[in-house]
């Protein structure tokens, strides 16, 4: 049985869902159009199927992402990103950021799509319609 977080916190809550090896791999690779069984297998080549396998089925179970029948006999299914699956983009881009600026074996960033030029995280408080640094978490 997989062990989980069991107390009230948004990180522990959320890393029940996304935790396990693997999983943010499947999830950012159907978000990048990897949409059969197949070809996230030979995107992830050492994954074993049992696992890749459960790790769609936790992901279709929290409703990250929705499979569809594309062929009956046999059954294959394709994957897509729910809503709340593509709301993740932005965890993926905070942490490719991260990633770029703090460890070595990484090469990518998150660009602007119009001009090319390289892109930071910033916080906008709505209320006072201002981009903000002091943050707190209550």
């Amino acid at each position: 049985m997989k062990s989980s977080y069991d107390f009230q916190c948004n990180l522990a809550q959320t890393l029940n869902i996304i935790g396990d090896k693997w999983t943010l791999l499947v999830l950012h690779r159907i978000y990048n159009n990897k949409s059969t069984f197949k070809e996230l297998q030979q995107d992830l080549k050492p994954i074993p199927t049992n696992i890749l396998s459960d790790r769609i089925k936790a992901l279709e179970k929290h409703e990250l992402i929705i499979s569809v029948l594309y062929n009956e006999h046999p059954p294959r299914y394709k994957y897509r990103v729910t809503e709340k699956g593509r709301d993740f983009r932005h965890v993926f881009n905070a942490m490719i950021l991260w990633a770029n600026k703090y460890l070595d074996m990484c090469s990518k960033t998150v660009r602007h799509h119009q001009c090319e030029g390289e892109v930071d995280i910033r916080y906008y408080c709505a209320d006072c319609d201002e981009y903000v640094e002091d943050l707190i978490v209550k």
